[in-house]
């Protein structure tokens, strides 16, 4: 087992800070911001919050050279580079509010976090470590590093106040995640008819095995596959050939957690990982799962 890395542990150490300050200020940012994402898609108060909270706390991180987000532009230079120029330091990209359009229903929400040790835009084999934290029921981080896969609880600590600094306590509920053996759920992003003829094709036979898991953000899809075993999947469509989500904010981490756990990913004809990107904002078909589920959707896309 690889031994831990410190800068990796101060990544996930911040974000889990962050996370119950986040969740307590959602009730007041329901609301549209008034300013679109460099996507073009509307941005809410949520959403602008929980970046200038992570950017805030991810910036002051020693060994993060760069941070950038799904809400900005460009990378920004943060001053926790180790070495001149900084050289040695990671890059940390994130999607801060996932979901953000179920904050106005209530619905699941959460935040994925990609760590490079190279400058973005990068590839997905770059990524030294990648995580997610879901605002459910129950404030849940899973985390992916060289140790393996880990979920924790995060709750308020005994400082109470509100401030992102005011402690938490992390209780690990399972220090070896795996993907389980006999998966039994499936999410597809999208709707039916701008679905690709064999993409709908391969649908048809999941829905005949499986029970649909499908809440309209990402993070809690995806977990419900980590939790349960099956395939998540938001396709090529008619509208948008490239996909939906951002390779380097969501998609990217998110095949490094579920590939560490033992499962697979697709862009629908490789790894997610191996995708080369033109920039920041590309998006891209994503595709995880069980293996054998995530073979038969590049055969049934390939045929």
């Amino acid at each position: 087992m690889a031994e831990p890395d410190p800068v990796v542990e101060a990544v996930f150490d911040a974000v889990a800070a962050t996370a119950p300050t986040i969740r307590d200020a959602l009730p007041g940012r329901r609301v549209e911001s008034g300013t679109e994402n460099p996507s073009g898609e509307t941005v809410l108060a949520g959403d602008v919050y929980a970046d200038e909270l992570l950017a805030e706390a991810l910036g002051a991180v020693e060994g993060v050279g760069s941070f950038v987000s799904e809400e900005r532009p460009e990378a920004i230079e943060v001053g926790g580079a180790v070495g001149e120029g900084g050289e040695g330091a990671y890059a940390v990209a994130i999607d801060p509010l996932d979901g953000s359009s179920n904050l106005r229903s209530n619905n699941a929400m959460g935040t994925v976090v990609g760590i490079y040790d190279a400058p973005l835009p990068a590839t997905g084999r770059d990524l030294v470590a990648a995580g997610y934290v879901l605002y459910g029921p129950i404030t849940t981080m899973v985390v992916a590093d060289g140790s393996g896969v880990r979920e924790e609880v995060i709750e308020r600590g005994n400082g109470g106040d509100g401030d992102a600094d005011s402690g938490v306590a992390r209780s690990v509920v399972d220090d070896d995640l795996t993907l389980p053996d006999e998966p039994t759920v499936y999410g597809f992003g999208g709707r039916v008819p701008d679905w690709p003829d064999a993409f709908r094709e391969y649908a048809r036979e999941i829905e005949d095995e499986f029970k649909l898991r499908y809440g309209g953000a990402m993070v809690g899809d995806v977990n419900q596959v980590v939790t349960y075993g099956g395939v998540f999947a938001y396709p090529a469509l008619s509208d948008a050939p490239d996909g939906k989500l951002r390779l380097s904010f969501e998609a990217n981490p998110i095949a490094y957690i579920v590939e560490s756990m033992g499962g697979a990913s697709s862009d629908g004809s490789k790894s997610i990982l191996d995708v080369e990107p033109d920039g920041i904002h590309d998006r891209v078909p994503l595709h995880v799962g069980n293996e054998e589920l995530v073979d038969r959707l590049e055969s049934a896309l390939d045929g």
